[in-house]
């Protein structure tokens, strides 16, 4: 039987994470209290977005969402109030730029500027994702679907098995090196009861009358390298990654985890212990 075993949502791109009981889910990936995940980003004073590969101490900037409001804390800061009501048309727009792609986005103020400026000690802003701008996910991947996302790397959703990370564990330890927990990954979705790496194999995957589908294997950064409990550089499981784990499929990119998108199921429930199936692709 494979079951969900963790539901993260990442509010603020490459800050820290809150695990749920319960998500919704949406063609944007998950949502709770009607906020989605990586709905907001930190950017350069160029408008280019911020993340934990260049910046690890983005790691403990740490978000709580409450009823009309996000407040997100830091080491050595006074707590700052972000609002999550929704904007008004006329709330001040940037263009910042995630990649390949640039969309115009809520400037937050400047009240949210100084604070993460002050946390990452360089001149930056905080922005919202704008519900009139639109940013795709590649469509050689989705089956030339039109898969909307706000500000991931990619895609709606990464699932990863917790197979896939006792197996890599174990291969850590053979070594003498700790093992390392899941948030190192950051996946959205953690299922377990299945093999290592099945999720590679998956065509789709069922929860009640939900429906996902993995579209991309997960090309892994630097940023598992980074202990998300501490903001610094632990050890690196790349060099054991690459050992076995380097994909054709993705210009021979180190892979952990799939990417996914929803199928079915818009504006339905995933819960932590819910049983899934798994079809597979052969």
């Amino acid at each position: 039987m494979s079951t969900i075993t963790t539901l993260t949502l990442y509010p603020i791109k490459s800050c820290r994470g809150i695990d749920l009981q319960e998500a919704t889910v949406t063609a944007f990936g998950l949502s709770h209290r009607q906020i989605h995940d990586r709905e907001w980003m930190v950017v350069d004073s160029a408008g280019q977005f911020l993340s934990q590969r260049t910046h690890p101490a983005m790691a403990l900037i740490v978000p709580a969402l409450h009823a009309d409001a996000m407040q997100v804390q830091a080491p050595g800061m006074a707590p700052l109030t972000v609002s999550t009501a929704q904007l008004a048309p006329d709330t001040p727009t940037l263009a910042v730029t995630i990649w390949d792609d640039t969309v115009a986005a809520h400037d937050c103020g400047d009240q949210a500027a100084t604070w993460f400026s002050q946390v990452l000690g360089m001149a930056c802003r905080l922005v919202r994702f704008n519900p009139g701008a639109q940013r795709l996910a590649s469509k050689k991947w989705t089956n030339d679907i039109d898969v909307p996302t706000h500000f991931p790397d990619g895609y709606p959703m990464l699932l990863i098995s917790q197979g896939s990370l006792d197996d890599l564990n174990h291969k850590l330890q053979t070594q003498g090196r700790a093992a390392l927990p899941m948030n190192r990954f950051r996946p959205n979705i953690a299922i377990d009861g299945v093999d290592a790496f099945e999720e590679d194999f998956v065509a789709t995957i069922q929860a009640g009358n939900i429906s996902l589908q993995p579209v991309k294997p997960c090309a892994r950064c630097p940023m598992p390298s980074i202990d998300q409990a501490t903001g610094e550089y632990g050890p690196d499981p790349l060099d054991i990654l690459m050992t076995y784990r380097i994909n054709p499929r993705v210009n021979d990119g180190i892979t952990f985890g799939v990417n996914v998108i929803l199928l079915e199921g818009e504006g339905k429930i995933l819960r932590v212990g819910q049983e899934v199936e798994l079809e597979l692709a052969f």
